[in-house]
């Protein structure tokens, strides 16, 4: 009796911080590219496009007080929640972004010395 009744409880508490999430979605992968009104993002899956507005925030991995914003060529992390407001467009995304939490993509120095050959 009491057996089927730890089932339950167990299957309802594990459950429950799936509900906590809510309704965002999460797009990674890297900027290919960024202006004022939108972002394309190429993913394991392909390519997702985005709608940035003035409510977007932007974190940068490597400094986080900073004011930098994104570059093609950036790995991301994008919240994004589906545009169903009244005021969108026809041709604009279907998502717009929250955060966008990014990381600079790491630049290899040009070796300038020549390396001898023996």
């Amino acid at each position: 009796m009491w057996l089927p009744l730890i089932v339950t409880l167990t299957c309802l508490v594990v459950s429950t911080p799936r509900f906590a999430h809510g309704a965002d979605q999460h797009v990674l992968g890297t900027i290919t590219a960024i202006n004022a009104k939108h972002v394309e993002v190429k993913t394991s899956k392909g390519q997702v496009d985005l709608q940035v507005n003035n409510k977007t925030r932007y974190n940068d991995q490597h400094n986080p007080k900073g004011t930098n914003m994104p570059e093609v060529g950036d790995r991301v992390i994008i919240i994004a929640t589906k545009n169903d407001k009244k005021g969108v467009k026809k041709g604009d995304p279907p998502l717009l972004a929250t955060e966008i939490h990014f990381s600079t993509a790491k630049r290899v120095p040009i070796s300038i010395e020549p390396v001898p050959v023996e």
